[in-house]
């Protein structure tokens, strides 16, 4: 179990490291505009992103 979550902590962080790796200033803007939504819009941006996680994880098991 240690070594799955370890792969996965693993793989997350490859890919949240690609865009800033090959386009450093379009992971700087993308940030800015996420800042400047509001509490409300950035929750459901999260939820949206667990939802479509949790039907992947779904999907492969």
């Amino acid at each position: 179990m240690a070594a799955t979550l370890i792969t996965a902590l693993a793989l997350m962080l490859v890919l949240e490291g690609i865009l800033p790796l090959v386009a450093p200033t379009l992971w700087r803007d993308t940030f800015k505009r996420v800042i400047e939504l509001a509490d409300g819009q950035i929750r459901f941006l999260g939820l949206t992103m667990v939802l479509i996680g949790l039907l992947l994880l779904s999907l492969l098991g």
